[in-house]
């Protein structure tokens, strides 16, 4: 790898110096823009005024009442001629191109037919035009106009201003003022055009006077700025440059920077780059032994993940032979491993136990604690016991070795495959749904005892309810309703009871499964947060007593279900 050496003129202190510049430029350019504007809207201001009042003195030159007669009859008389000589003087006077005189029409397509009644000389300033003599219309003129006329002659505006540049007359201002006869009623519109060549020569001079100071100006700041820069900041930062490459190459600490004697930020840039170099000497030695034991924890998260989901039943067809039900679960944990976990078994002949739980926390601590309140659930109620007792000696046994404060969430619930009885009992988990023979999927609400593992001697109560053939029970823990979007907004318990209603007539694996679907859909890309589990079973009526296959479902201690999402 060859690195050449830096140059002054090249890297960190040409761009300085060009940004300099660049800025400066920039600084003038805007400070340059903003006053020729303001210089601009001054001088402009003054030619309007000018203008405007230009156009008031001609008004009072003029007789309006004696228009109609002059265009109706298309001859002069001596007022006319009188007049047209006052308004020639005032035109000359006020060094403008022309004053005429105007009556309007308005056309229903938005432009003007102007009926001219006076035009002054204009061969006094472009010999080449002729004046309009009286009578003269010109018809269908600009639609831009029509606005601001319709404002002077009919909604009473004081004046008119626009501005224009031509071919015959350059770049000009006319103002517009409306001539009122003895009625009051606007009888025609004098309009004064003026040159504002002079502003464009000010405007010219303005710019010229201002760039050549402002590039005076930079030329001297650059010079002084390079100087300043070069000393102060480029050689400090060079020798750094060439230490830090020196290191990319060779791979090996020095103490080079420390001749870098400054207080500033370069200098504690030096010292903390010399630091780095050591610091990444060690970090190298060690980072062999770190990364194997990375490597070491990560495997053993996976086997621990497989050991969990192998927990886990999976056997929903031979339960469904046993227990005479149609039933799936899923488990999605939102780390590795997982607190959520689901369980179904034959407790005895005509019994069928069905668990749904949820341990606080998430990682590798819920995960045993997990395992511990799973196997403790089963193994009571395989003894025969309520479960309400069940719960009860579940929930003492986890608070005597529960020195971490975990507690789980839970319901258990047996069903008699011969009667359809569904006993149960909750502690403090969620409210399971029930879908009965008209379709509709329903919270059924009972009162939650406290969790497991929270405090001990707490006692615990059961539920019962009938079951039909066809109907269906559907229970979840909390990471299905508090699934978030990046926006935090919840999935909540009426997307899921709109879900379960949408597709209350599927199987509970394509019910699951189209749940699951509508919640991804709904997070989008945001990262699963708590660990997601849902169970639901479909009763079928009276069992087939399948003795063999109870005592080989309850054996087996549960393989990882290829169809639980992970």
């Amino acid at each position: 790898m060859n690195i050449g050496k830096l140059s002054i003129f090249t890297g960190i202190a040409s761009r300085l110096t060009f940004g300099a510049a660049v800025f400066g430029i920039l600084l003038s350019s805007v400070c340059g823009v903003l006053g020729y504007r303001d210089f601009s809207r001054i001088l402009k201001r003054q030619y309007n005024d000018t203008a405007y009042e230009i156009a008031c003195t001609a008004r009072d030159i003029l007789n309006p009442d004696k228009f109609d007669g002059y265009l109706y009859m298309k001859k002069t008389d001596e007022e006319y001629e009188k007049t047209l000589e006052m308004l020639n003087i005032l035109a000359k006077n006020s060094n403008s191109n022309f004053i005429y005189v105007v009556k309007v029409d308005f056309n229903s397509d938005c432009t003007l037919n102007y009926t001219y009644i006076y035009e002054t000389d204009t061969c006094l300033t472009y010999p080449e035009l002729e004046a309009y003599t009286l009578g003269y219309t010109e018809t269908g003129l600009k639609k831009d106009y029509f606005n601001g006329v319709t404002d002077i002659m009919k909604n009473g505006a004081e004046k008119m201003v626009y501005y224009s540049d031509t071919v015959q007359t350059g770049y000009h201002v006319t103002a517009a003022v409306p001539v009122m006869d003895s009625y009051g009623t606007p009888a025609a519109m004098v309009c004064v055009e003026k040159p504002m060549n002079r502003l464009q020569e000010a405007a010219a001079a303005y710019i010229k006077t201002f760039f050549a100071g402002t590039a005076a100006v930079l030329i001297i700041f650059s010079v002084v700025y390079v100087t300043i820069l070069h000393k102060t900041v480029i050689t400090p930062i060079l020798t750094t440059a060439d230490e830090a490459q020196r290191f990319a190459v060779e791979n090996t600490a020095s103490d080079n920077l420390l001749s870098v004697l400054r207080h500033d930020e370069i200098g504690t840039l030096a010292r903390a780059l010399c630091k780095m170099e050591h610091d990444i000497e060690n970090y190298t030695v060690n980072l062999a032994s770190v990364t194997a034991e990375r490597e070491r924890v990560d495997t053993e998260l996976a086997i621990a993940s497989r050991i969990q989901m192998s927990m886990l039943p999976e056997s929903f067809e031979k339960f469904s032979q046993c227990a005479n039900v149609d039933i799936y679960a899923l488990m999605c944990p939102a780390k590795e491993v997982g607190g959520d976990f689901y369980d179904f078994f034959m407790a005895d002949d005509t019994h069928a136990a069905f668990v749904a739980a949820d341990v606080s926390g998430k990682g590798v601590p819920a995960a045993l604690f997990m395992a511990i309140g799973k196997t403790l659930i089963k193994d009571r109620t395989m003894s025969g016991k309520s479960i309400d007792k069940v719960f009860e000696e579940v929930n003492d046994l986890l608070c005597d070795s529960n020195n971490e404060g975990l507690f789980i969430t839970a319901f258990e619930g047996v069903l008699d495959i011969e009667s359809g009885e569904f006993i149960f009992v909750n502690a403090g988990h969620e409210t399971p749904f029930i879908r009965r023979k008209n379709g509709v999927f329903e919270p059924y609400r009972i009162a939650p005892g406290f969790v497991l593992a929270g405090i001990e001697g707490t006692r615990y109560s059961c539920g019962s309810i009938r079951l039909e053939t066809g109907d269906m029970l559907f229970q979840y823990t909390d990471g299905v309703t508090e699934a978030a979007d990046i926006y935090d907004v919840l999935y909540g318990e009426g997307r899921l009871t709109a879900a379960l209603q949408r597709n209350s007539g599927l199987p509970p694996s394509e019910l699951l499964s189209k749940i699951k679907s509508n919640i991804d859909a709904f997070v989008g890309e945001a990262p699963q947060f708590d660990d997601i589990t849902m169970i639901c079973f479909e009763y079928k009526g009276k069992s087939c007593k399948n003795n063999e296959a109870a005592n080989i479902l309850n054996s087996e201690g549960g393989q990882r279900n290829d169809r639980t999402e992970s």
